[in-house]
């Protein structure tokens, strides 16, 4: 497993072990390179879903059949394709069948000047660990590449994707960057950048001194997301103040829920917020005025 430091709130710097997404090889050649893939992203947004907002329950969403209108286990869904007419049901043997899929190399199609790599194909970072008991291969390439200005593309398979992707060196890791396909690109044609356009001599200057007055040596570590910032803030501030609902009350202690997100004991979870219901009802109907119990007679 990769370590890496994580601090917050300018606390003290902690080690946290991720975990390998993705185990095959990286081949060039008849060189034959075992790695571990780690994700080399996180996403740091807080954590929000959604609740009633009369009584705080949380709300769930069901995969529901419309032709039965049952609600189906995740291990009875298949996946299919509709072309508009007609529906092909590829079940999950269908998918584990493709040869892609089976794949567990990380092949190297060719190697490019680093800045023919276009940034806006670059899609999701990988990190790649060696995996083996010497990392000779491993270093061999990274110097390699550092050495040569080149980039490799390679091509690979996870997730029940092909994928292409660039392979470059970040410190002394190797990194993996998958690539948007050609055809995923849209070309950008705008009208209003068709008509010629004439800048002075002076415009350019005075542009020229303003990007000047903003020139600075990038460091991602001084920006920071300030709308998730308050927001933990926001969240910090009504815990503190005791606005706050005990989650196994409002969630229901009987609700437990399995790793793919689904409620185990439904119907315990349902007659617990009945019952809840109907009791918050019955007192409010009680502690309201005899006037405010009886119902406007319809007109």
């Amino acid at each position: 497993m990769l370590s890496r430091p994580l601090a917050r709130g300018g606390s003290a710097v902690l080690t946290v072990r991720m975990r390998a997404i993705w185990k095959g090889a990286l081949t060039f050649g008849l060189v034959n390179v075992p790695v571990k893939v780690y994700s080399a992203i996180e996403d740091h947004d807080v954590p929000l879903h959604q609740v009633h907002a009369s009584d705080g329950g949380r709300i769930r969403y069901q995969r529901v059949c419309e032709l039965d209108g049952e609600v189906v286990p995740y291990a009875e869904i298949d996946k299919a394709y509709d072309d508009g007419e007609r529906t092909v049901v590829l079940t999950a043997d269908d998918i584990a069948s493709l040869p892609a899929e089976r794949s567990r190399e990380i092949e190297v199609v060719e190697f490019v000047p680093s800045d023919q790599i276009d940034l806006l194909t670059l899609d999701r970072p990988y990190y790649l660990e060696p995996d083996s008991s010497s990392p000779k291969a491993y270093v061999l390439l990274r110097t390699t590449l550092e050495q040569t200005d080149r980039t490799a593309v390679v091509r690979f398979s996870l997730r029940q994707k092909t994928r292409l992707a660039a392979l470059r060196v970040r410190g002394e890791v190797l990194v993996l960057q998958t690539l948007l396909w050609a055809d995923e690109v849209r070309e950008a044609s705008f009208s209003a950048l068709d008509e010629p356009v004439k800048i002075s001599a002076k415009e350019l200057e005075l542009s020229a001194a303003l990007v000047e007055s903003f020139s600075s040596d990038f460091d991602p570590s001084e920006f920071v997301d300030e709308y998730q910032q308050e927001l933990r803030t926001l969240i910090d501030a009504k815990l503190e103040k005791g606005d706050a609902l005990d989650t196994a009350e409002t969630f229901g202690a009987e609700a437990h829920v399995d790793a793919g997100g689904e409620v185990i004991d439904l119907m315990a979870a349902l007659t617990a917020s009945v019952e809840r219901s109907r009791a918050a009802r019955a007192e409010a109907e009680k502690a309201a005025p005899a006037t405010k119990r009886k119902r406007p007679e319809a007109s």
